[in-house]
């Protein structure tokens, strides 16, 4: 039983350091995305790439709101045939640039997801998303590693342990999507005030 309350009061202990500032310009930096129209990208490895495809599902339909812009959030680790065919004829390093490459357009937003922040085919998609023109966000652990110096938004879960990392990941997608929701669904009922950094013209 101790090993179990350990582990519950970390990820407690994590939830209470999380930084609610930049989460909240996070959240009004995507409302500014749907209301724009712009696609919002979502990238990661192992268990975030699978954090990145639940955070898509999530805002593309736990987010709808009847007569209000949808989001167009494509998460990058879904299709198994493009990221079998960049890794062998390109290199595992390549398979987020190339898709973003194909598909990003300036004042898109993307979402990197690394436990690390060192993954390389993330930072590489962030090193092409930040020539582009494209609104970049780092979620990640530890100290941050570099994704966490090279994005325009960076949140950082301050824990060292991998899978309370990847747990409070997945809070946050769902912290998000909660917000979001109930933007769409107050914004007639209580004034709005978008105090995030405005996406590139």
């Amino acid at each position: 039983m101790p090993l179990y309350r350990k582990y519950t009061r970390e990820i407690a202990e994590t939830l209470d350091l999380l930084p609610q500032q930049e989460i909240h310009n996070m959240v009004q930096t995507l409302h500014n995305a749907r209301l724009a129209g712009r696609q919002v990208f979502v990238i990661g490895n192992g268990g975030s790439a699978s954090t990145a495809s639940h955070l898509a599902c999530d805002l593309n339909k736990n987010t709808v709101f009847p007569g209000y812009p949808r989001f167009k959030v494509h998460s990058l680790g879904d299709n198994v045939a493009l990221m079998s065919a960049l890794s062998n004829d390109l290199g595992y390093e390549y398979v987020f640039s190339e898709q973003l490459a194909n598909l990003m357009n300036d004042g898109d937003i993307l979402i990197a997801i690394s436990t690390s922040g060192n993954s390389p085919n993330v930072l590489k998609a962030v090193e092409l998303a930040n020539r582009q023109g494209v609104y970049t966000i780092g979620w990640t652990g530890y100290a941050g590693g570099k994704l966490a110096q090279m994005v325009s938004l960076s949140i950082n879960v301050p824990n060292h342990c991998v899978e309370q990392i990847e747990d409070i990941h997945l809070i946050l997608a769902h912290m998000i999507t909660v917000a979001l929701r109930n933007l769409a669904q107050n914004e007639f009922m209580i004034p709005m005030v978008i105090d995030a950094p405005l996406l590139p013209a």
